[in-house]
């Protein structure tokens, strides 16, 4: 079981008695990525504190200090994705090298820094202790608070994926596409930036 400890926050497993704080942000609006995540009972959030219970290494919530609430929760997601050449061969499969992360915050704590700050600690985490070798986010275009964390973080935009992708249908059932953007940093890109930040 794994916890990460920075200033102000500590992120740790989830635990069942989280499922009040988790319902206070995940029954309120979220953005359209997020809108299956949506709790509706204190039942439904117990019941997915003891899901998410089951993934202490990758999947955290974010705890602040004082008063030693749940105020948000990030995630590393492995990509699954292999090249064909790779899928092709008759090899044993390599171990995850490249991950995804995932950041939800209760809005009453928006703008104190602790996106950056949960954020920040998860990267140097997959990347000193979890050998990490690539991190990669999908920001929507129209989320420049989301941009910025990544642009902080040292994350290179790679692209803009246009219409690339919908979680949410407009009125008449139709699927709304999103264009999204790709940022990512590589592990020497972190270690370079960390000992030039110091």
């Amino acid at each position: 079981m794994s916890e990460i400890e920075t200033k102000r926050l500590l992120l740790r497993p989830f635990r069942e008695s989280d499922a009040a704080d988790v319902l206070e942000y995940l029954s309120g609006p979220l953005p359209h990525c997020f809108a299956g995540l949506r709790l509706d009972s204190i039942e439904e959030a117990r019941a997915e504190m003891l899901k998410r219970s089951e993934d202490p290494e990758y999947c955290f919530a974010i705890v602040l200090k004082e008063p030693g609430r749940v105020i948000g929760e990030i995630e590393a997601e492995p990509s699954d994705y292999e090249p064909p050449m790779l899928r092709s061969r008759e090899m044993s499969p390599l171990p995850p090298d490249t991950f995804t992360p995932s950041l939800i915050l209760n809005a009453a704590y928006h703008g104190s820094g602790y996106a950056y700050e949960a954020t920040h600690a998860l990267f140097d985490y997959l990347f000193t202790r979890k050998g990490v070798r690539r991190i990669y986010s999908y920001v929507d275009d129209y989320n420049p608070c989301s941009q910025h964390l990544c642009e902080k973080l040292g994350m290179r935009r790679e692209g803009l994926f246009r219409s690339f992708v919908s979680f949410v249908d407009d009125a008449e059932g139709n699927p709304v596409y999103e264009n999204t953007m790709q940022y990512a940093i590589l592990k020497h890109e972190w270690i370079s930036n960390q000992k030039a930040d110091k």
